[in-house]
């Protein structure tokens, strides 16, 4: 993990409204201020000031731009003092810093691939470790104890926002269709190994498990977070393929390989970007990830990419000004199914306790 482990306190930085780059692509020394200023406040801040700097964060947009900057330069000088400082944040148990690190995670996930992709893996080492750092402080609890996550697979039998049960058809009343009536599936995730190094084996492991993470804060995340995991799903479902050309997209030239898990971690932000302000973004990297699932021939980002895409409605949604946007689903009345759907196997069972209870 290097120097990222090192015990350094957490620090602040000064507003400046600069988001102006240069054409070559290098910071300018307005922005190289700004984060050597950053990097310098944090490390001095008082433990009591640490609530307040974490809540006024995520309005320093010429410090998140200019970080961005840092991320995208993999020669930076200030990149590894940066990843650094982000792992800090990341650890320092304070959940706005936390979620301020993770809105950086498609771009470092990007850059590390991108890295891998053109073998210059020494260029990548920060990146590299301050991934590692996120995903072995998430594999655990507190306590240190390894973590174990669950998910409840919906049943078909019971209504929810998506469906009704009794618009997909009926579903006869059986003894057997009693007896698994109202018990859910339940998947377990973990526990998860702590890894001190990415290789090719695990690599694709670690970064679906921390981008179902950084999916789990999706809510929290800005827009230009949201705009940053769209490119980085374009471009590494399309690099080194034909589409690449069409796309029009420099730099890496070589494929970068996927895992099917992956790629529907993707789909996941890419779903929630739709109906948060970023549809054309979001459309382009849904095409592109269909493009490059068919090539795979993986079933799985294949089967959700597609479900997305029937799903969705015929133009932009609106932008909201209130926040983040949930997903629209007509809500049919329910009063004409009352007396048609009254007597349902929960009823029954409910009622057939309620009667042996009498005796």
């Amino acid at each position: 993990m290097g120097s990222l482990i090192e015990n350094t306190r957490p620090a602040a930085a000064p507003l400046f409204r600069l988001k102006v780059y240069n054409k070559c692509g290098r910071m300018f020394t307005s922005e190289k201020g700004v984060v050597e200023e950053w990097l310098s406040e944090f490390k001095t801040l008082p433990e009591t000031s640490l609530k307040s700097y974490a809540t006024n964060l995520k309005d320093k947009s010429s410090l998140v731009s200019s970080l961005y900057k840092v991320i995208q330069e993999p020669q930076s000088e200030l990149l590894e003092p940066v990843c650094h400082q982000l792992f800090e944040f990341y650890r320092s148990g304070e959940e706005q810093l936390l979620r301020f690190t993770l809105q950086f995670l498609p771009e470092l996930i990007w850059c590390y691939l991108a890295v891998s992709a053109s073998r210059n893996v020494h260029s990548s080492g920060c990146i590299e470790a301050l991934l590692l750092g996120v995903y072995n402080l998430e594999i655990v609890d507190k306590q240190g104890h390894s973590k174990v996550l669950s998910f409840t697979i919906p049943s078909l039998s019971k209504p929810s926002v998506y469906h009704e049960p009794s618009s997909i058809g009926s579903m006869a009343l059986t003894e057997s269709a009693l007896s698994q009536h109202g018990l859910s599936k339940v998947v377990y995730s973990g526990p998860h190994p702590q890894r001190e190094m990415l290789t090719a084996q695990n690599r694709f492991e670690v970064l679906t498990f921390l981008l179902l993470c950084y999916n789990a804060t999706l809510t929290y995340m800005p827009s230009v977070s949201l705009q940053s995991l769209c490119q980085i799903c374009s471009r590494i479902s399309v690099c080194g393929y034909p589409r690449q050309h069409v796309r029009k997209y420099k730099g890496v030239s070589s494929r970068i390989p996927v895992s099917s898990g992956f790629m529907v971690q993707m789909l996941t932000g890419i779903y929630f970007a739709f109906y948060n302000g970023e549809w054309d973004l979001a459309q382009k990297a849904l095409d592109d990830i269909i493009y490059r699932a068919q090539l795979e021939l993986y079933p799985e980002p294949l089967l959700v990419a597609n479900a997305i895409k029937a799903s969705l409605p015929h133009g932009p949604m609106k932008s909201s000004k209130e926040g983040t946007r949930c997903i629209q689903v007509e809500i049919t009345p329910t009063s004409s199914r009352i007396s048609r759907n009254a007597v349902t196997s929960m009823s029954i069972r409910g009622h057939r306790w309620k009667r042996h209870g009498k005796k």
